[in-house]
């Protein structure tokens, strides 16, 4: 069944509808969306298709220019139909899967799915994406045949970038029909799967609409201001850097305070039912439309370059007042989410109070309520990390914080713990990360297996397992097993330096000789930054140009080897994947790209053109169908060079898998992996197979038909009309002449094909003719010092 779903209807064309219809077209479904027919339509639009599909085409076009892309790649848009829910129900029947994301109203999807019924294919799955309403509560009047493929599927707003999916069966729901929605959802859509009980609100937007409101609640109870707990629940407690109420503007006051009056109206009998009340200012903000981002004011509005704060007595305005908390400057800086968080709830400053006093109620009320709305902690931990930014789930920071240490804190305070709580406090834990056999605390009182995630690799409990081969202050290389290996990087935002560029050229050594493949991958927020950019600007202060050729050399050569190493390498780039993070991750064999991958060669930002083979691996793209003899009077290469050199020369930054192929760093054989969770899994398969078929490794480039200083001086001309237009400096056309010269190919005449020593050597002289120049090293201390590039 998990293989059988290739066309899916999507009931309501919304903001989530919309959203998860470009999802499924991402992921390369087959979609229908489907609104209603709009109201009042005149007579002549009556009888007009594209006015009776105007809401389901409405909700197309917006998904279309969102910002950010709801499209992984915005060419998968036409795997999308649009159609309406008068017309075309009788369409249903060709569908494997159908989900109604319309109002949040039960009658309205009870109707709604009485008229699914009658068209539907049997067998079919039907679900409802409801962010909290009973599940068997919309059921009423269904068939047994149909209740045994209904259940719930919370997806999270925006899909395409918030990783988890709560399903949650009926009690009619045939458990084989989870496993295989499951299995797809896992695999195809890429989503981290958590299993919720049909109770209000499921489990994340329970506990996470609770610590907003709570926290809300505790702001004006004890004399904070917006500003002020913004500044304390976010990064130093482990949330999103958007912390309270930016999170609010961004989600909308309209759904939060939906989500919240519905757990306030559905459970009368929870200890902390009024929490969820909404208090006037939320009630009065919504009648006055300032409901976030969307209608471009909530707590926090931008008028120009001035941001304003909400003053919740008036409901008006006024200039934005930053938070004064030195001790939370220091923490911040602290990279361990759990030691960031127990320096916060340790310090005794007003900003540690008020983190301890939101804490310690969320910890006490995901204790309390947890059994009611999920099967194990495992589930709420991961819920709260994938639906909601959390670094930590509730029971994880617990545990950081100490169990039994924390639970008698919280009861001093006078709050409430199930008894359950006093035996994981016995054992001091929730969880026993046993490298091998890692368990956690289950509602019977004793430790259970740990529910891994299907077809995931954790490169921290081969660690632990003793699989480590070789290892130096830059990365490890971790023997992945079936005869592949994994190097691992670790310096700071995994920037390339002399310990990671010796560890790449050991790694290679080892594989060479003990195994079969090697895949590049980590399990941090990013890929790599690219190079130590500090490092080269000291050096260039000190004038030691020749420690930076000499470095600048040896990655060239150890990207080189990586490309041709006699066994395959896969690299797995994820996150930032910057300069040399791009040249490490094009290097490789094939690349596994991560959906959500920011890759771009953006040296010229620091007054630099790339200097690790950046300019050659581009090349070989663009240039990977010409054959090695051509007839050169019916060849011109410089459209070929100019797409190189508008990626590099306007340091574009792909915003996703999809466009890291469309600006031409992947390649037709590349593979984009949708599941965080499995990616480097999917780079050790994909090498495992290229071993099997019997690897060798390819020959150099003997087709880079490059078109010489004619080329150059094309692209010089242009550079040079966008100086004088003002759209580039005097310093940006120096680097973009200098770089025209490398992707031409220097003095060719573009009648034989260039070597890739010789772009290399081009590379090289015209990175060294760049690193010295004052204005260059002006640009890469501006980036140290502000994090953006400086225009002179």
């Amino acid at each position: 069944m998990a293989n059988a779903i290739r066309k899916v209807a999507v009931l309501g064309a919304g903001v989530m509808g919309s959203g998860i219809a470009a999802h499924l077209a991402s992921c390369g479904i087959r979609v229908l969306l489907f609104d209603i027919v709009p109201p009042n339509l005149t007579d002549a639009e009556k009888d007009s298709r594209a006015a009776r599909n105007r809401w389901s085409q409405g909700g197309l076009d917006k998904a279309l220019t969102a910002k950010p892309a709801l499209f992984v790649d915005a060419n998968a848009a036409s795997l999308i139909e649009v159609g309406n829910l008068t017309d075309d129900l009788a369409r249903l029947g060709e569908c494997d899967w159908i989900v109604e994301v319309v109002k949040e109203d039960m009658q309205v999807k009870r109707d709604l799915l009485a008229k699914v019924e009658a068209n539907w294919k049997p067998g079919a799955l039907v679900t409802s994406n409801t962010s909290g309403l009973s599940i068997d509560g919309m059921l009423e009047g269904r068939s047994d045949a149909f209740k045994k493929v209904f259940f719930g599927t919370h997806f999270f707003n925006p899909v395409r970038y918030m990783h988890l999916l709560e399903v949650i069966p009926g009690t009619a729901t045939d458990p084989a029909a989870i496993d295989a929605f499951a299995t797809f959802a896992r695999k195809i859509l890429g989503k981290g799967i958590v299993s919720a009980k049909d109770t209000p609100n499921f489990i994340a937007n329970r506990i996470g609409v609770y610590s907003m409101m709570k926290t809300i609640g505790s702001m004006r109870e004890l004399g904070y201001t917006i500003e002020e707990v913004d500044e304390i629940v976010g990064r130093p407690m482990g949330r999103p850097k958007s912390a309270a109420f930016r999170t609010a503007d961004v989600v909308g006051l309209d759904t939060f305070v939906h989500v919240s009056q519905n757990c306030f109206d559905s459970l009368p009998d929870d200890y902390e039912r009024q929490t969820f009340a909404i208090p006037e200012f939320l009630t009065g903000m919504v009648k006055k439309g300032l409901i976030g981002q969307k209608a471009k004011g909530g707590f926090y509005k931008k008028e120009g370059k001035d941001f304003f704060t909400l003053d919740l007595d008036t409901l008006e305005y006024r200039p934005n007042k930053p938070a004064d908390f030195p001790s939370l400057k220091k923490i911040s800086k602290i990279e361990d989410p759990a030691e960031r968080l127990a320096a916060t709830i340790a310090d005794d400053s007003r900003a540690g109070k008020f983190a301890w006093h939101v804490l310690a109620r969320a910890l006490a009320y995901s204790a309390n309520i947890a059994w009611d709305i999920a099967d194990d902690l495992e589930s709420i931990d991961r819920a709260m990390k994938w639906g909601f930014n959390w670094d930590l789930g509730p029971f994880e920071a617990w545990q950081a914080l100490g169990v039994k240490k924390t639970a008698e804190r919280i009861k001093a305070e006078g709050l409430p713990l199930p008894a359950w709580i006093d035996k994981a406090a016995e054992a001091d834990a929730f969880y026993k990360k046993d490298p091998v056999a890692p368990t956690f605390f289950a509602k019977s009182g004793s430790f259970t297996p740990s529910n891994t995630i299907p077809g995931s690799i954790s490169l921290a409990a081969l660690k632990a397992q003793g699989k480590v081969v070789e290892k130096n202050r830059g990365a490890t290389l971790i023997d992945l097993g079936d005869g592949i290996a994994g190097l691992e990087f670790h310096t700071k935002m995994n920037t390339v330096d002399v310990d990671l560029t010796t560890m790449l050229n050991t790694a290679c050594d080892i594989v060479e000789r003990d195994f079969d493949g090697l895949v590049l991958a980590n399990e941090a927020e990013n890929f790599s930054a690219g190079a130590n950019l500090m490092m080269i600007v000291m050096q260039a202060n000190q004038k030691k140009f020749a420690d930076i050729e000499k470095a600048v050399e040896a990655f060239q050569k150890t990207i080189q080897r990586l490309t041709y190493l006699s066994k395959p390498v896969v690299t797995n780039p994820h996150g930032l994947t910057l300069g040399g993070g791009c040249e490490m991750a094009m290097a490789g064999t094939r690349m596994v790209v991560a959906k959500e991958t920011y890759m771009g060669l953006v040296e010229v930002g620091v007054g630099l053109i790339p200097g690790g083979c950046g300019t050659l691996n581009l090349l070989k793209r663009s240039f990977a169908d010409v054959p090695a003899k051509i007839d050169r009077n019916m060849f011109d290469g410089l459209g070929r060079v100019q797409k190189a050199f508008e990626a590099i020369a306007m340091a574009k930054i792909a915003t996703g898998a999809g466009e890291v192929f469309s600006i031409g760093f992947g390649r037709a054989q590349d593979e984009i992996a949708m599941n965080q969770d499995t990616r480097i899994n999917d780079a050790k398969r994909l090498a495992r197979y290229l071993a099997d078929k019997g690897y060798t490794a390819p020959r150099p480039a003997q087709n880079l038909y490059l078109p010489g200083k004619n080329g150059a001086g094309a692209l010089q001309l242009f550079t040079y009309g966008m100086m004088l237009s003002g759209f580039i400096s005097e310093h940006d056309k120096k680097i973009a002449d200098k770089l025209a010269n490398v992707l031409c190919g220097g003095d060719t005449d573009g009648r034989v094909p260039v070597s890739e020593e010789r772009v290399l050597e081009l590379e090289r002289e015209a990175f060294m003719s760049l690193v010295g120049e004052a204005k260059s090293i002006e640009r890469m201390q501006y980036m140290l010092m502000n994090n953006k590039p400086l225009r002179n």
